[in-house]
């Protein structure tokens, strides 16, 4: 493949000539391609999984999608020009991915935790290419949309912690507003937890994810 991204995978559990649905896992900031796939073992076995790593390194096993930054009175702010290039870079990795003759193109699910909870929003709005998202503690950035005229809407399931301490739970709740606004088909569920994915809100999106394959 030509994409600079690394990634590990798994492959579906069951041998099937069908082609297989595809699930591409984004991490957050800090973290790296084998946080999220620790999820794999537990998420349906028609599953093609893919974890990515991001491409900004922060130190050992430490990577980010884009740099946040702070000002003089620590407001946090986000750099969009690198965030806009690991959207391309990730859109340009699916393009490629869902080329493959065992992978259903028609199948995309996306999980995103917090900054790639933030991108998976992005992606799935600005491209045909991903059909199912569930977006983990993020919310969506409206500066990463890009209105544009597209066949077929995806389908949110979009999960917050009450007491999140790193993104808000306020910002988080703006998100099905937005997506109820436009049309979008959406399932937004808060948890007891901080920045975190609680128990219950794993074995939820693991059903929506079943009941859409």
């Amino acid at each position: 493949m030509t994409t600079n991204l690394h990634f590990v995978e798994r492959a579906p559990k069951l041998i099937s000539d069908v082609p297989a649905p595809l699930l591409i896992l984004i991490h957050g900031y800090g973290s790296n391609e084998m946080d999220l796939f620790s999820f794999a073992e537990e998420l349906p076995d028609r599953l093609h999984i893919i974890s990515l790593r991001a491409p900004l390194v922060l130190g050992y096993n430490s990577f980010s999608w884009y740099s946040i930054n702070f000002d003089a009175d620590q407001n946090k702010f986000s750099d969009l020009e690198e965030a806009r290039k690991s959207l391309d870079s990730i859109s340009n990795f699916i393009n490629e991915f869902t080329a493959k003759p065992n992978i259903d193109s028609k199948k995309v699910f996306v999980i995103g935790f917090s900054q790639g909870a933030i991108l998976s929003y992005g992606l799935a709005l600005n491209t045909n290419k991903i059909q199912y998202v569930v977006a983990l503690s993020g919310y969506l950035n409206e500066d990463l949309f890009i209105e544009n005229s597209k066949n077929t809407l995806p389908d949110f399931f979009c999960s917050h912690g009450t007491v999140d301490q790193v993104i808000p739970i306020e910002w988080a709740r703006k998100t099905p507003v937005f997506l109820n606004a436009n049309g979008i088909s959406n399932v937004f569920k808060e948890y007891p937890v901080g920045h975190g994915v609680h128990p219950q809100n794993f074995y939820d999106f693991k059903v929506w994810i079943e009941e859409r394959l």
